[in-house]
């Protein structure tokens, strides 16, 4: 858990006073600069514990909010299913198998993502693909030399904005 750090100004009296003295016995001009003043409280060092406990923090609150909004949007995921039998009466290396997919329920953007898996096949399948997604739609087909292939999709996601 981040430990918050309470800054404290370093406070003098006068303020922002300061003496200014030149190095004796240096040929080259060397001053040294030296507070001025009776201390009235002493600030929080500015140092790499204090700079790195703040990077932490805020390292930590990204990662809370990361988790929180992934949460956030698995809950608000409608899942939507279908299967689709995909006919391919193109002579490899051709192929047709493509199809429109219509979603029941629109999406509010295409950030949706269709988790593929083939039930029933003939031949090589190759890789499922899906393309040309739409906030109604989509097309699903396969790359390999199959005649047909049964596919079972799920749709997840596209409603946060």
């Amino acid at each position: 858990m981040y430990q918050r750090t309470y800054w404290k100004d370093h406070v003098t009296d006068p303020s922002s006073c300061y003496h200014i003295n030149k190095t004796p016995d240096t040929e080259a001009d060397v001053y040294t600069i030296i507070p001025a003043g009776n201390v009235m409280e002493y600030g929080t060092p500015q140092d790499q514990e204090h700079f790195n406990n703040l990077e932490t923090g805020v390292l930590d609150n990204q990662i809370a909010l990361a988790i929180l909004l992934n949460h956030a949007r698995q809950n608000a995921f409608v899942l939507e299913t279908g299967v689709i039998e995909l006919k391919n009466t193109g002579i490899y290396p051709y192929n047709n198998s493509k199809q429109s997919i219509e979603m029941k329920n629109g999406r509010e953007n295409t950030d949706y993502i269709v988790l593929t898996e083939v039930k029933a096949f003939v031949g090589n399948v190759g890789e499922v693909e899906i393309s040309d997604k739409l906030n109604n739609g989509f097309k699903i087909g396969y790359t390999g030399s199959a005649p047909s292939a049964t596919v079972k999709y799920t749709i997840i996601g596209g409603y946060l904005k």
